[in-house]
């Protein structure tokens, strides 16, 4: 045989034990595959990974918690998910993914697990049962101190920790999104909004409707719009706009404030809400009309004449009448009387709403014409009372608020009201402000100097 004869054979011997090993090697991972699908498919599907946000889980609703698997999931019914601490949720399915929506802020410095049972494959085969535990972090809040060499918004924690993040020789007021604050400042009489980052950067003004004052700031529950009602600087008798709603974005700071307008009434406005999940206003004007709104300029609702507005949960607000407080569904215009409390537990003032159906209300006994102090009761959807805290005779309460969680009351208390001088702002108050923050099994957790706790839809009354 020649030397190229040999030669070639040998390449051909190479590249016919080349291709047997590339079977081979093949043929091993198809096995693999094969075992590793038998496995997966015979185990039931398994999590391989679980994204979720804590921080933001504790401030506002909507958070989730999101498992991935090893296998398209059939579709996954609340009933087979178990969330301890128990927390109103909802359940969506997609591919390789469960997702846990949690329809209210969590507790604070809490563990929560969540199992899910009969977590099926969409090709059948064994189901499987897959647990996760997360903790949330601690709740952070902010308040306003005003004072004699110039006003701060600090950020505060229920342990006594804060930290200042805004500044300036005058602030009226301000309210906390998720991801900014919007703070009324006032200069030479008129009023500006800044929005800035929640550590107070990165500022940037508000456009306002002309040179004025803003009052009643408040902003929607979810999103980036803001609401305020507006006075010209320069009104007079002969004219002029005065308390009128105005509505503007803190995505867009630049752009033209909108006007929510009410036609046949009077335009100036007393008091109004954002409905929770809509785009409509409740709107109470000058002449006592009630009316539900909508900032896309459909026909508005009228609702009749009421005196204020205390709360609004849903779709559910908590009207005050010259008859008394009433409870209105704004899906149907219906209403029903507040559940009364019991006489001698004393006069309804305010009344806040809480996500489980119950009310948290502040009511005064009296002793004839003399007030006997302020009980903060939470009052139960079948009636049932208890305390949650109690301000003395000689403190003045300004407000009541919730925190998102539901899980502390915050209360406005100008202690020792009566030798407690008010301010010259356009809002004035007493000069010594504190926050005292319970929980609603009656124990005091701290005391926050200033007022404006980030809880609160609006400021606190005069």
């Amino acid at each position: 045989m020649s030397s190229d004869s040999r030669r070639s054979h040998r390449q051909r011997r190479r590249a016919r034990g080349f291709s047997v090993r590339v079977l081979a090697v093949v043929a091993v991972l198809g096995v693999v595959a094969l075992t590793g699908g038998l496995v997966t498919t015979l185990q039931g599907p398994r999590v391989t990974s679980v994204q979720s946000d804590a921080a933001a889980a504790v401030s506002s609703a909507g958070s989730r918690l999101i498992f991935e698997t090893t296998q398209s999931l059939q579709k996954v019914d609340a009933s087979q998910v178990t969330v301890t601490p128990a927390a109103p949720f909802t359940v969506d399915t997609s591919g390789r993914s469960v997702g846990i929506r949690f329809t209210d802020p969590l507790w604070d410095e809490t563990t929560y697990t969540i199992r899910i049972d009969r977590l099926a494959g969409l090709g059948g085969g064994p189901t499987s049962t897959v647990e996760e535990s997360f903790s949330t972090p601690k709740l952070h809040s902010y308040v306003l101190q005003r004072g004699e060499g110039g006003d701060k918004i600090y950020r505060v924690g229920l342990d006594g920790d804060n930290e200042p993040v805004f500044e300036d020789e005058h602030i009226e007021d301000f309210r906390a999104t998720a991801a900014r604050l919007v703070v009324s400042t006032v200069k030479d009489g008129v009023s500006h909004l800044i929005v800035t980052r929640t550590d107070g950067t990165h500022r940037q003004e508000l456009t306002l409707p002309g040179k004025g004052v803003v009052t009643n700031l408040q902003s929607a529950e979810r999103g980036n719009t803001i609401g305020y009602t507006f006075t010209d600087a320069d009104i007079s008798a002969s004219g002029g706009r005065e308390s009128l709603l105005f509505t503007g974005s803190t995505a867009d700071p630049a752009a033209k404030p909108t006007e929510i307008k009410v036609t046949g009434a009077d335009p100036r406005v007393e008091d109004w809400r954002f409905v929770p999940g809509t785009d409509t206003i409740l709107m109470l004007t000058f002449d006592g009309a009630l009316s539900l709104v909508s900032s896309t300029g459909a026909a508005p609702v009228e609702l009749g004449n009421a005196t204020g507005i205390d709360d609004i949960s849903g779709t559910t607000a908590y009207i005050e009448r010259l008859e008394g407080p009433v409870v209105v569904d704004l899906a149907s215009a219906k209403e029903k009387p507040l559940p009364p409390t019991s006489a001698e537990l004393g006069q309804t003032g305010s009344v806040l709403a809480m996500s489980d159906g119950s009310t948290l209300r502040a009511l005064t006994p009296f002793d004839g014409l003399n007030p006997l102090g302020t009980n903060i009761l939470r009052v139960d959807a079948a009636g049932k009372t208890s305390v949650v805290a109690k301000v003395d005779t000689a403190d003045g309460l300004l407000q009541t608020c919730v925190s998102p969680s539901g899980r502390y009351a915050a209360l406005v208390i100008a202690p020792d009201v009566v030798n407690n001088p008010y301010d010259g702002y356009t809002l004035p108050l007493p000069k010594k402000l504190e926050t005292r923050i319970f929980s609603f099994d009656g124990k005091q957790i701290t005391t926050l100097e200033g007022f404006d706790v980030a809880w609160c839809r609006k400021a606190p009354s005069q």
